[in-house]
């Protein structure tokens, strides 16, 4: 977690500061987990996984590419997911539109 804060923080604009959404995983809100200063970390209330658009993408992969197999083994299962992960960035338009939240837009 620590080097993916490292990567975005190299992303953010000189003199800009990053809000980045955190579900409550352990690995998001140990003391250990050195975040960049240019980032600050929001956590997501727990057990709110309609306010994780990520979520949504994981589902959707489970329900398009992931459900319903019998995998051979752990190397079966990394190719699966990669797989599945490679479709879905071809199609950024889906992305938008699974991450997206009616709710969240004004009128």
């Amino acid at each position: 977690m620590g080097l993916h804060l490292a990567e975005i923080s190299l992303a953010i604009a000189p003199g800009a500061h990053a809000l980045v959404l955190m579900d409550q995983a352990g690995w998001h809100t140990t003391g250990k987990l050195q975040v960049p200063g240019n980032i600050t970390i929001v956590p997501l209330p727990a057990k709110c996984p309609e306010l994780n658009p990520v979520e949504n993408i994981w589902q959707f992969m489970r329900d398009n590419w992931l459900s319903n197999r019998v995998f051979t083994s752990y190397d079966n299962i990394v190719d699966h997911c990669c797989e599945a992960w490679n479709k879905l960035v071809d199609q950024p338009w889906r992305i938008m539109t699974i991450g997206r939240r009616k709710w969240a837009h004004g009128s």
